[in-house]
């Protein structure tokens, strides 16, 4: 067998360039919206938290941003804890909540389907986060219509 003659990485080495960015750094101009949806369930795969961070990025980036939760996505907008409500149980396990909190702190906003909340999930509007917005679930179609009237940036995620 061939010896490995190649240095062991070390801690805080680089494997990819990330300085090589190959697009321009896209602003939103005035006025601008986008609406990220979410049809994922809270812990059951990366890109409830990845769209969550792109949504944060689109803020940032100057957007008027807003998170619809419906279906399965309104878990990602109830309050968590163990042993009581804001404890982390486990590193991440209040990734969601940091992240929807500091994505509304910094200017955007959220709302959840009632309907899925209650009838789906069994949870009322005190389950939720505080800060996000209930809707009637005949006003999920509505935003994302207005979103689209408005020319929005719309990123639509589902997954089960």
């Amino acid at each position: 067998m061939p010896a490995v003659t190649a240095p062991a990485h070390q801690k805080g080495d680089f494997f990819v360039d990330y300085e090589d960015k190959k697009f321009e750094d896209v602003k939103a101009l005035p006025g601008e919206k986008a609406l990220v949806t979410f049809h994922t369930v809270a812990f059951e795969g990366s890109i409830g938290f990845v769209n969550l961070l792109q949504a944060t990025r689109l803020k940032r980036k100057g957007f008027e941003t807003s998170i619809l939760l419906y279906g399965p996505g309104v878990t990602l907008g109830v309050q968590r804890g163990f042993p009581k409500l804001g404890d982390e149980a486990f590193p991440g396990h209040m990734n969601f909540n940091n992240q929807l909190t500091k994505f509304m702190e910094e200017g955007g906003k959220v709302y959840a389907c009632r309907f899925a909340l209650q009838a789906l999930y069994g949870h009322g509007e005190p389950s939720l986060i505080p800060g996000i917005t209930p809707i009637s679930p005949l006003d999920v179609l509505d935003l994302v219509l207005l979103h689209r009237r408005d020319n929005a940036f719309i990123l639509d995620t589902w997954t089960l």
